[in-house]
């Protein structure tokens, strides 16, 4: 059943609805029922996302109508090229707004769809384009300011505190995994599936970030404090799987001394009192303490030691600064109260995965749906083509994210006719009835109401927005009544029938399945690894975890989604994100290498280009050797320990490096310098 912030939301986005229509029918508005459903389209559950989604909207719909006016006026003598420029037009918007993948995204996608909603209608009758235009922007940003007021006035929702809340859930369950991991927990397979949510979640955070800058909490201040945050939240992820994997090769070894145990327990310890900066110092100070520089032929266990240490070292760093950021974000503050641990890899933007190809299909499924339903209206003579049109271009870009769409519209179909049914009773059996807008406000605010509701639940969402949006385009409130049946039914079937030439087109060229989606996402990063091995530039670390771990957050759904039978369950995903880290340190450790050694390392990077290039499987024996030979020759010279020279650093850089690789590549394998013939016998 609903809770008390559900019937407020419903309360709130109806009672907009009501303002908008209220206000269009006072200063004559041709058709009220736009700023209707425009609310229901802005609304958000909370105030600062309402206000974000307003700005992009009021943008999105001034360049959509500015197109659509550019674009009638020298086409008008030729319905067929204005039909396929209006087409093009949201194809070529749509294509923009999935490469974005930001909350401006929906800009690109309104601009396009507006253009289809004010030009459509307009083939047929061009000489009133501007007047249109002109009405509907007025419509829509009625409808934006009555939604943004009402969110921003009425008991507001800001974003500040959900999302303080949120960066405190996803600290704890970075904590619990951290004194998994320190203390050697084995994890059933449930619990490393939740581990993997954590990519998905912090993605989820940086999106709901996204309005924080448009909230009127205290903690809009700290804006530059959550993309701080951000980066490190995503740096925990590899740096746990890291320290997990060697704590797991010591033991093997045996080479967990009582004082590096003792060590492990403290951080432990620390990190569940909340990682307070007091204490962070004296353990950074402890593992340096303990870290030796590597001796000439360090052996295997000297290596994974010395890993761990760094892991532990940057474990610290990153726990302390994320506490003293989640500390200043619940203050509102615009900067921690400490300096920051976590030395400097957060300059840039953080990059997003795109994908071009499916960007494309989308766009060609919304091109294509839009152009068949042109194509029904032509040859058929249909007085209501244009809402078909209109239809076929919004329902093509509004699901365009999914990997299989068609549900989704098939749904939108259905509960669209569910609306119209409804509607037709209410139109024709009780708008007679009513005289006055009081009357009119009594009989809409039950079924707004209930839209509301809907709109509150991910899985009732869709049918509280067909309910809302298109119930309020069929009910088409005007000044005066003035609704003749065989009109509405056309109508109502335009509006359904447009949906399904929509969701058939899409079928055909553009549903892919949760898998599908799966394995172009590992396709994209197994080509992002090899590029990574192949170039011989500096790399920045962070901005590869970004986009590794955008990934990472997009793959875990559909992974869930393949279900436990499918073979990419299996797939490790902390482990490729492990080698893209390792990938990027050896990059940068080559500037400070002789020749000889480089060449070792450009040899091992090869190898491991040649196996990301290949077909997804496991790794080659060669490839190990290759790893193996740049370790003997790389670690037969002078040791290196941490604050030596370039040479040496850039040395300790690339051995640690290259048993990174070697531990997420070959886990099960026999420990680096093993004699052949042990290696086979083992």
């Amino acid at each position: 059943m609903p809770g008390w912030r559900q019937w407020l939301f419903a309360l709130k986005v109806s009672g907009a609805a009501l303002l908008a229509l209220g206000i269009a029918l006072w200063v004559d508005l041709p058709r009220p029922y736009w700023a209707m459903a425009t609310v229901y389209i802005t609304m958000q559950p909370l105030s600062g996302a309402t206000r974000s989604k307003a700005v992009y909207r009021v943008v999105g719909t001034l360049i959509g109508v500015s197109a659509a006016v550019a674009m009638v006026p020298p086409l008008v003598a030729s319905p067929e090229m204005l039909t396929l420029a209006l087409a093009l037009w949201t194809a070529g918007c749509l294509y923009l707004s999935l490469l974005d993948r930001s909350p401006r995204s929906y800009l690109f996608m309104l601009a396009g769809y507006t253009a289809a909603l004010i030009g459509f209608p307009a083939v047929t009758a061009p000489e009133t384009i501007f007047d249109t235009a002109v009405s509907r922007a007025e419509e829509i940003t009625l409808g934006i300011l009555c939604a943004s007021l009402v969110a921003s006035l009425v008991l507001p929702e800001p974003v500040g505190p959900v999302l303080a809340a949120r960066v405190g859930a996803w600290l704890r369950e970075a904590g619990r995994w951290t004194g998994d991991v320190l203390s050697g927990a084995g994890e059933a397979p449930a619990v490393r599936a939740r581990r993997l949510r954590l990519a998905a979640e912090a993605a989820e955070i940086d999106a709901l970030s996204a309005h924080l800058a448009y909230d009127t909490s205290a903690q809009s201040r700290a804006v530059p404090l959550v993309q701080l945050l951000r980066g490190r939240m995503l740096m925990l992820l590899p740096v746990l799987s890291s320290l997990a994997d060697r704590i797991a090769a010591l033991r093997g070894l045996s080479g967990l001394s009582p004082e590096l145990s003792r060590l492990l327990a403290d951080v432990e310890a620390w990190s569940a009192a909340g990682a307070p900066a007091a204490g962070a110092d004296a353990l950074t100070a402890r593992i340096e303490a303990a870290d030796r520089p590597l001796p000439p032929h360090a052996d295997w266990t000297a290596l994974v030691r010395a890993s761990l240490l760094d892991r532990l070292r940057e474990l610290v760093a990153i726990g302390r600064d994320c506490r003293a950021l989640q500390d200043g974000i619940a203050r509102g503050s615009g900067r921690p109260r400490e300096p920051l641990a976590f030395a400097g890899e957060f300059g840039g933007r953080a990059p997003r995965h795109r994908d071009h190809g499916m960007a494309f299909r989308s766009a060609l499924s919304a091109f294509l749906g839009t152009v068949a339903c042109v194509v029904v209206w032509i040859a058929t003579a249909w007085p209501d083509g244009a809402t078909a049109a209109m239809m076929g271009a919004v329902l093509s870009c509004m699901f365009a994210t999914q990997d299989d769409p068609v549900p989704a519209i098939l749904s939108f179909a259905t509960w669209t006719g569910v609306a119209a049914a409804a509607i037709g009773v209410m139109l024709f059996g009780v708008m007679p009835l009513v005289h006055d807008f009081v009357s009119l406000a009594l009989v809409l605010a039950p079924g707004l109401i209930l839209c509301g509701l809907l709109m509150t639940s991910p899985k009732t969402l869709p049918v509280g927005l067909a309910l809302g949006v298109n119930g309020n385009a069929l009910l088409a409130i005007q000044d005066r009544y003035a609704s003749e049946f065989g009109a509405y039914v056309n109508s109502g079937i335009a509006l359904v029938g447009g949906i399904w030439i929509a969701a058939i087109v899409t079928r055909l060229v553009r549903s892919v399945g949760a898998e599908h989606g799966a394995r172009r996402l590992i396709a994209a990063s197994r080509a992002d690894l090899a590029r990574a091995a192949r170039r011989r530039g500096r790399g920045d670390r962070v901005a590869f975890a970004h986009l590794m771990l955008d990934r990472l957050g997009l793959l875990v759904p559909r992974l869930a989604a393949a279900g436990p039978d499918s073979e990419l369950s299996r797939i490790d995903a902390l482990a490729a994100l492990r080698v893209g880290m390792n990938l990027v340190s050896l990059r940068r450790a080559r500037h400070g290498l002789p020749a000889d050694q480089v060449a070792a390392l450009d040899a091992a990077l090869d190898a491991v280009a040649r196996h990301y290039e290949g077909p997804r499987g496991p790794a080659s024996d060669g490839l190990l050797a290759e790893i193996d030979a740049g370790l003997a020759l790389i670690g037969a010279q002078a040791g290196a320990g941490v604050g030596e020279g370039i040479e040496a650093r850039g040395r300790r850089d690339a051995l640690l490096g290259l048993a990174g690789l070697r531990r997420a590549l070959f886990p099960g394998a026999p420990p680096a310098g093993t004699p052949l013939l042990a290696r086979e016998a083992a």
